[in-house]
């Protein structure tokens, strides 16, 4: 039995479920998506699979991710896959290196050109966060230009400038998450929790002002919803961040870092429903409850 094939059945599935992160993946669409909406373009077919792509190089930097860590893991998470003994270290690796060329092979099938000139660099920031940069001062804002990146793979070259801040709103989030997740397994200070506060408060306003340039064209009842969306992400990751700030231990920052992954799809679908598109935010809202209720059987962190 041989090639990745052979390897993903010696594999115990949930622990491959676990590896990938699986109910985090709901968090990913909605960039691709919010990038589309900026730059005008119709989120259909095409979209749809651009955001498949996307799914797959996240899930590779999962899969990278714990191959990357998987010393460190033996004394932090050893309940890990790879600790654990469930996943193998090579099975790890061929699942991110597989994922990746999946990853890009859809994004050119999907978009052309257009799209893959942004999904290569959105891949090398992936990899790179995970082999070099993940434990340097630089880390969290390598990963908040991951996604920065994938909002822009939703726009296209082309139509860059248009989704700019769009992709800066979800790579403030971003960055906040990242900064919190370095508390995951010693706890974090308040100093930390106000800091993150700051960040995802920044992007909620970027995603009201995003909603602000967009009012001459945008109906009074849209904007309404894109306006409570962000006031529901606000709500969600901001309880979360106050809870850190009462209480730093390593498993309350955990449920932070878990909150704040999953509060990232209502400021998706309020900068996608800000846009003029509020049938395409829908689903990306509806997608949050449902990726909270398999966070509670699988972790998203």
């Amino acid at each position: 039995m041989g090639g990745l094939g052979g390897r993903l059945l010696m594999a115990d599935t949930r622990a491959l479920v676990e590896l990938l992160r699986a109910p985090a993946a709901f968090s990913v669409p909605g960039d691709v998506f919010a990038g589309a909406a900026a730059a005008g373009r119709p989120i259909g077919a095409r979209a749809c699979g651009t955001a498949a792509a996307s799914v797959c190089l996240y899930w590779a930097g999962m899969a990278l991710n714990d191959h990357a860590d998987r010393f460190v893991d033996v004394f932090e998470r050893p309940e890990r896959p790879l600790p654990s003994g469930r996943v193998r270290p090579g099975t790890a690796l061929a699942i991110a290196g597989g994922l990746t060329a999946a990853g890009l092979g859809i994004a050119a099938l999907s978009g052309g050109v257009r799209t893959l000139t942004v999904a290569v660099p959105l891949a090398a920031a992936v990899w790179g966060y995970d082999l070099a940069y993940k434990d340097r001062t630089c880390g969290p804002a390598v990963m908040a230009a991951a996604r920065s990146l994938d909002v822009l793979m939703g726009a296209g070259v082309g139509a860059l400038r248009a989704a700019a801040p769009a992709a800066a709103v979800v790579g403030a989030h971003t960055l906040a998450v990242t900064v919190l997740s370095r508390g995951e397994v010693h706890g974090a200070s308040r100093r930390v929790a106000a800091t993150t506060a700051a960040l995802s408060g920044t992007a909620a306003g970027g995603a009201l002002a995003v909603l602000g340039r967009g009012r001459r064209s945008t109906p009074r009842p849209q904007r309404a919803f894109a306006a409570a969306l962000a006031g529901l992400y606000t709500w969600r990751f901001g309880g979360a961040q106050a809870a850190v700030a009462r209480d730093g231990r390593a498993d309350v920052v955990r449920k932070a870092v878990g909150a704040g992954i999953m509060s990232l799809m209502p400021l998706q679908a309020s900068l996608i429903a800000g846009r003029g598109e509020p049938l395409a935010a829908l689903p990306i809202a509806a997608a949050g409850p449902l990726a909270r209720r398999l966070a509670r059987t699988v972790s998203p962190t």
